[in-house]
């Protein structure tokens, strides 16, 4: 979900494990030269999602800390690619906290439906993301260098 901070703890993260980071999002945006939200005014929603798994497919996922975008998940390919390859983290983080950290809705390139509410989309993509994690970290109350401390206290139990 937009706001849920998986760019900036999957940053921290990365540093802290001493691997590559790769932001799924930035990554459309640059082998397509043009903005999510380009890509959703000129054709549709479901081509960005189209193109999205076409890139989580193609990626190298070993040795790296990935950001997905919210909509990866839409994709049953793409996720058994990444969870085939590497530990899938959902970072549960409330409606409320979204909404107040997810400005700008309508340009950040949001692979929703039109006419989808923020809270439906989130209740959408919360069940699927639930139902796909190998990790799922409750970020209540917590900040990005604690949420990696989960993440990472998890995974060396895990591992």
């Amino acid at each position: 979900m937009p706001g849920a901070g998986k760019s900036t703890v999957g940053v921290i993260l990365a540093k802290l494990a001493s691997l590559d980071f790769i932001d799924t999002d930035v990554l459309i945006q640059s082998c397509e030269r043009r903005s999510l939200q380009s890509i959703i005014d000129s054709q549709g929603y479901l081509a960005l999602r189209e193109i999205e798994e076409r890139i989580l497919l193609g990626l190298e996922c070993r040795g790296h800390v990935i950001a997905t975008g919210g909509s990866a998940v839409y994709s049953r390919p793409a996720m058994a690619h990444l969870a085939e390859n590497g530990v899938v983290v959902f970072l549960d983080v409330d409606l409320a906290t979204l909404e107040s950290r997810a400005l700008n809705l309508g340009r950040r390139g949001i692979a929703k439906h039109p006419d989808q509410s923020f809270a439906e989309l989130f209740e959408e993509r919360r069940r699927l993301y639930l139902a796909c994690a190998d990790v799922v970290i409750d970020c209540h109350g917590l900040g990005h260098d604690l949420v990696c401390t989960e993440i990472l206290g998890t995974l060396h139990v895990a591992g």
